[in-house]
């Protein structure tokens, strides 16, 4: 009896250590899209929204997004569930060189509609 107790013991733990590489693997798969590297990830079981979820993992992440700011997240994920990003707060801005560069001006097409619109908005104020 005892056997079969440290069996299922040594099973719970081999699953487990399987399913948190599987976990890394789709968190770190997930911010690659949206641009960005995870630069930590540690289990937090009792993360946000741990209470009556029974099969979904939680991580408290922390990465580099495609600006160049740091982000601390948490993430909800699971084989079936995918992963949701929550409670994801800048700790560190983009250099300004990054911030600088995403503000370019608007296309000729895009000026040229917002002047439209602009004067159209002045017209109705002015109906008023």
């Amino acid at each position: 009896m005892p056997i079969i107790f440290v069996v299922f013991i040594f099973l719970a733990i081999v699953i487990r250590l399987a399913a948190g590489s599987f976990d890394g693997e789709r968190v770190e798969q997930h911010i690659r899209e949206m641009g960005g590297t995870v630069l930590d990830r540690s289990w937090n079981p009792f993360g946000p929204g741990w209470f009556g979820d029974k099969n979904s993992r939680i991580y408290q992440i922390r990465y580099e997004d495609s600006e160049g700011a740091i982000h601390e997240a948490h993430v909800k994920t699971s084989m079936l569930s995918g992963v949701y990003l929550t409670n994801d707060r800048i700790t560190k801005s983009a250099p300004a060189k990054a911030q600088a560069s995403s503000l370019q001006p608007l296309p000729t097409g895009l000026a040229e509609e917002n002047a439209r619109l602009r004067a159209r908005l002045r017209d109705l104020e002015g109906e008023r």
